[in-house]
């Protein structure tokens, strides 16, 4: 889902040229719709040539998409994105902040043991919005057999608004969030998991470098991104589709002032258009993805 959170009038970026860059992905193996291997197809034939999959609480995607990206001669970064609980937890009472993961190893057993964690309590949170909507007289069972589940249980809402399409409960996804699956609403679940400052160790020891996501309040808040950097985020989302402008050169002087390592990325899921129409809107400057390479390289010298 794209975050769009800024200054009322921050003017869109009109990208100079196509990405090569893309570090913020969605596929199948969680909220997305495109096969790991499907959406590195769909990003090399744009151009992208770095690219991460960063799935909810699963390096599958990755792990499923290597084969593509390396006949494709596509960069693919390990990636995951971690919707960390942050209601009075750790200091923090955000709600939620997502905290994304590059460069970790794979096979780290401690990782797959917290991520497991993750997709259980995502898997409780899922049923308990599908009984809610049961309740509310908008049962979906039926139409969730017409909507692709994730094979590892990384499910979402963005499922939920699915099947909620599929019934003909809502018009879109978009629509079934505004009226019944954001905070307030009446088919809102709380989420359950990992803290920021859990998730954030699950990645570093993991050998990652830890990345607060689509935060575009953070220009106006740094003091929250000042306390994750305490507890050993060492970068932000700075070009990130759904900001404009303005935002982004916010950000992306709050990430120097801060001396943290510049990401960006498109966010695709797939609900709204084809991947080449959302890289269509995506301007990721070279640079960022050399400093991820770097930074990725030695990442001890950042922890």
């Amino acid at each position: 889902m794209v975050y769009r959170t800024g200054p009322k009038g921050d003017l869109p970026i009109n990208p100079p040229g196509p990405s090569t860059i893309d570090l913020h992905t969605h596929t199948r193996r969680s909220d997305g719709v495109l096969e790991p291997g499907a959406l590195v197809a769909a990003a090399s034939i744009v151009g992208v040539r770095q690219l991460a999959i960063t799935d909810h609480d699963t390096l599958a995607g990755y792990l499923d998409g290597r084969s593509a990206a390396t006949a494709a001669g596509v960069d693919l970064i390990p990636g995951v994105e971690i919707n960390t609980v942050a209601d009075d937890a750790d200091g923090f009472h955000e709600g939620e902040l997502h905290l994304m993961g590059y460069g970790m190893d794979p096979q780290d057993s401690e990782l797959a043991v917290a991520l497991a964690g993750q997709r259980h309590w995502r898997r409780e949170r899922f049923d308990r919005m599908v009984r809610r909507l049961a309740e509310l007289g908008l049962p979906i069972d039926d139409a969730l057999e017409q909507v692709p589940l994730a094979d590892e249980d990384s499910l979402g809402r963005p499922t939920v608004a699915r099947a909620l399409v599929a019934t003909g409960l809502a018009t879109s996804v978009d629509d079934a969030f505004r009226r019944l699956l954001s905070r307030g609403r009446p088919a809102y679940v709380p989420r359950l998991g990992l803290g920021p400052k859990d998730a954030t160790q699950a990645i570093v020891r993991a050998g990652g470098l830890a990345v607060l996501a689509h935060f575009g309040e953070g220009p106006a808040r740094p003091e929250v991104v000042r306390e994750l950097r305490d507890l050993g985020v060492r970068g932000l989302e700075v070009w990130y589709r759904g900001f404009g402008a303005e935002t982004v050169e916010r950000l992306a002087a709050l990430a120097v002032e801060l001396r943290l390592v510049s990401t960006g990325g498109s966010d695709y899921h797939g609900d709204h258009e084809t991947y080449a129409e959302a890289h269509a809107a995506l301007w990721v400057p070279p640079a960022v993805g050399a400093g991820l390479t770097d930074a990725l390289s030695d990442v001890s010298i950042l922890q």
